[in-house]
């Protein structure tokens, strides 16, 4: 079966995109960065948090969570920071596949 060039780039973007996932994936699971983010929204959790305020506010919801309870405890705010970006960039990164995928996709069926 042959497959029109378009496909082809869409398909090798696709690819390009799950390796990517797959190392910052494996980049969250070695800095222990999965689930820093308490709450993600679907269309508001684009943004990361900016003012000190939404950043404390963040930290205090993690800090309530059996991950700081039992693995994290005393860390600092600068710490949570650091994983809580490998956190967003993973799921922020998803999110963009998901888009990269499902758009054109929905266009070729026509």
């Amino acid at each position: 079966m042959k497959y029109s060039k378009i496909i082809k780039i869409w398909l090798f973007i696709g690819l390009v995109m799950v390796f990517i996932q797959v190392i910052v994936g494996g980049i969250t699971r070695l800095t222990e960065s999965g689930l820093s983010i308490t709450k993600w929204e679907v269309v508001t959790g684009i943004l990361p948090p900016i003012s000190g305020d939404r950043w404390n506010d963040e930290f205090m919801k993690y800090k309530q969570t059996p991950q700081y309870r039992e693995i994290n405890e005393g860390m600092s705010l600068e710490d949570f920071k650091f994983i809580y970006f490998w956190e967003y960039i993973h799921r922020l990164w998803a999110r963009m596949m998901g888009f990269v995928f499902l758009i054109p996709f929905i266009y070729f069926l026509q």
